[in-house]
C-alpha cells in the first residue's frame, strides 16, 4: 500500500471512530438502563407543580420572531466592534462601508417595527 493511500486510510479511521464510539455508548446505555413503564414518568414537569389543563399548548410565533431579531442585531453588533477598533486604519472607505451596513440594519429595524414585530404583548 502506498503512503498516499495509507494517509487516507488514517483519516478515514479517525473520521469513523467518533461514529463507532457514539454507537457503542448508545447501545451500552440501552442495555444497562432500567426500563420500567410508569404513567407519572411521561407527564410534563412544571417546576414541581402538578400540570393543569391540556398538556399541549400553542405559543405565539411573535416571541420566536422577537428572539430571532434580537440575536440578529446582537450578532451584527459583533461585526461593528472590529471596525470600531481599527477605524483609523480603514479611513474614509471603511466609514462609508460601515454607514451602508448600519443603514441596511436600520432598514431592517424599521421594517420589523412597521410590521409590529417589536410590540411585546
Amino acid at each position: 500500500m502506498s503512503d498516499f493511500l495509507r494517509d487516507y486510510l488514517t483519516v478515514g479511521l479517525f473520521a469513523a471512530a467518533p461514529f463507532v464510539l457514539v454507537g457503542l455508548m448508545l447501545g451500552l446505555g440501552a442495555l444497562l438502563r432500567p426500563n420500567r413503564r410508569q404513567a407519572q414518568k411521561y407527564i410534563p414537569y412544571e417546576s414541581g407543580v402538578d400540570p393543569v389543563g391540556f398538556e399541549w399548548s400553542q405559543s405565539q410565533v411573535r416571541y420566536y420572531i422577537f428572539a430571532v431579531l434580537f440575536v440578529m442585531f446582537d450578532v451584527e453588533a459583533v461585526f461593528i466592534f472590529p471596525w470600531a477598533t481599527r477605524l483609523e486604519a480603514y479611513g474614509l472607505f471603511g466609514l462609508i462601508e460601515m454607514l451602508i451596513f448600519v443603514f441596511i440594519l436600520l432598514l431592517g429595524l424599521i421594517y420589523a417595527w412597521r410590521k409590529g414585530v417589536l410590540r411585546w404583548v
